[in-house]
Parts: structure tokens; C-alpha cells; sequence
């Protein structure tokens, strides 16, 4: 009801109306979960197992190689390259055990966060070695010889890690999984790693720079960790699987 000076209940002492104030958010909108065709869930699981067989066994072989190089080669590099793969083998293992337990009905929330803290606490080992190791080579002047197996394996890591870590990626969305992120994260780092074992080697060998490997070799430690804190810290992606 009006009052005597035709003022409505909401108008301020001007005869203004009164405007409720309008009450915003801090905190961003969860992104929508990605609306999914009939199959398209069923394929990207099929990819994702495909593309985590494909590296669980490229990192077996390369761990192989790398460490039996590197002994032959008196390099501690290659062989602290190829304890790295075998780091990077129990990162697939967890993301194996998360893809084993999808089921078409049932959210995999519980799975999936166990499964990316796993991954978390593998980055934590292999910032911890590559640090301790490192840090050993510095002080210690070690001086890593050419070993060719050893670079021929690093060269196609350096050239096939990226693409399959994109790959990887590519399919977190798609099966809501934090877990498919973190692996490929740590995917994507073994290709690094491999460009600074190639950096650091050819260095030495061309200029003399045997510190030069160590020096990058505790940056990619610092890669490791930070990457590492950020899978453990990382909010669960739109769970299709509960939808």
C-alpha cells in the first residue's frame, strides 16, 4: 500500500524505488559436465586403457635400456633416467587399477581421488630421487659419457611422451577422471626429462658442460614437486560417470 505521498513500500526517502542489492559469487561456476553421445564414454575408456598399456610398456622397455646404458657407460644420468621410468611404471599401474574399476553405473569419485593421490605421491618420489641425485652429481662432479642406445631411447622418448601425454589429456574430460589428468601430466614430464638427459649429455659431450645435466636435472625436480602438490590439491572433474 501506498503511503500519503504516493510512495510505494520499496521507494527510498527520495522517491527513488529501493533496488534489493544483488548478491554475487566469489567462487567460479563448476564447469558443466561435457554432454556425451550414446558410446562416446565406452570409447574414450577403451582409448585411455589403450593409450596406459601403450605406456606402461614403453617405460618398462625404456627403464630397461636406459639403466643397463647407463651402467655400461659409467653414466649415472641414464641410469637415474631409467629408475625414473620405473617410477613412471607405478603411476600406470594406479591409473590401470582406476580404469579397472569403471562401471558403466556407480560414480568413481572414491576410485578416482584415491587414485590421483597415488599419482600425487609417485611425482613426490621422483622429485625426491632426481633431487637427492642431482645434488650427488653436482658436488661430485660427475661427468656422464655418450652412450648411444641410451640417447636413441631418450630421442624417441623426447619425441613420442608429448603426443601421447596429449592424448591422455584429451580424454580426462570425457571420463571425469582427475586420475587420466595427473598420468598424463606425468607423461607429458617423462618427455621432458628425456630433452634434458639429451640437453645435459650433448652439452657435456660437445662443450665440456658436465654441470649441466645436474643444474636441469633439479629444475625438473622442482617441475616434479610442483606438479605433484597440484594432483594431490586438484578439485575431481565433472564426474559423468554419476550423471
Amino acid at each position: 500500500m501506498s503511503d500519503a505521498h504516493g510512495h510505494g513500500p520499496h521507494d527510498d526517502e527520495h522517491g527513488h524505488a529501493a533496488h534489493a542489492p544483488t548478491v554475487t559469487s566469489s567462487q567460479p561456476a563448476e564447469p558443466a559436465a561435457p554432454v556425451l553421445r550414446p558410446g562416446e564414454r565406452d570409447a574414450a575408456l577403451r582409448r585411455a586403457r589403450a593409450l596406459n598399456r601403450l605406456t606402461l610398456s614403453w617405460n618398462l622397455v625404456e627403464g630397461v635400456v636406459a639403466v643397463a646404458a647407463g651402467l655400461a657407460a659409467g653414466s649415472v644420468s641414464l641410469v637415474g633416467f631409467g629408475i625414473d621410468s620405473g617410477i613412471e611404471v607405478s603411476a600406470a599401474v594406479i591409473l590401470a587399477w582406476r580404469l579397472h574399476q569403471e562401471r558403466k553405473l556407480g560414480c568413481m569419485l572414491d576410485y578416482d581421488r584415491t587414485a590421483t593421490r597415488l599419482i600425487a605421491l609417485a611425482f613426490g618420489a621422483l622429485a625426491a630421487y632426481v633431487w637427492v641425485q642431482a645434488t650427488a652429481d653436482l658436488f661430485g662432479g660427475s661427468r656422464p659419457d655418450a652412450s648411444i642406445p641410451g640417447l636413441v631411447i631418450a630421442l624417441i622418448s623426447f619425441i613420442v611422451m608429448p603426443r601421447i601425454a596429449r592424448a591422455k589429456r584429451a580424454l580426462a574430460p570425457a571420463l571425469g577422471s582427475q586420475a587420466v589428468a595427473a598420468d598424463a601430466e606425468q607423461t607429458g614430464l617423462c618427455g621432458i626429462l628425456s630433452g634434458v638427459l639429451l640437453a645435459g649429455v650433448g652439452l657435456n659431450a660437445l662443450f665440456g658442460w658436465w654441470w649441466a645435466d645436474p643444474v636441469a636435472a633439479l629444475a625438473i625436480g622442482a617441475l616434479a614437486a610442483t606438479a605433484g602438490v597440484r594432483a594431490w590439491r586438484a578439485d575431481s572433474l565433472a564426474h559423468t560417470c554419476c550423471d
